[in-house]
């Protein structure tokens, strides 16, 4: 292999193991591990008609009361 493809896999790799890395610090620091908003109904961007959450039914107005599990 050629020393560019592997400098480029290997700068994939890192930046993909830094973003997990990031992911899971979040999940220990946070408090019980949980994400706020998950519900992707609550972001103006993806409910443009303003539906209800599928998850725990909370309007786009309401905070998002998913279940955890």
């Amino acid at each position: 292999m050629d020393a560019t493809i592997l400098a480029t896999l290997g700068l994939t790799l890192g930046l993909l193991l830094l973003a997990f890395a990031g992911i899971a610090i979040k999940l220990i620091v946070k408090k019980n591990g949980k994400f706020a908003g998950t519900c992707a109904s609550q972001s103006p961007f993806l409910n443009k008609d303003g539906e209800a959450c599928s998850l725990c039914g909370a309007k786009p107005s309401e905070q998002c009361n998913a279940p955890s599990k």
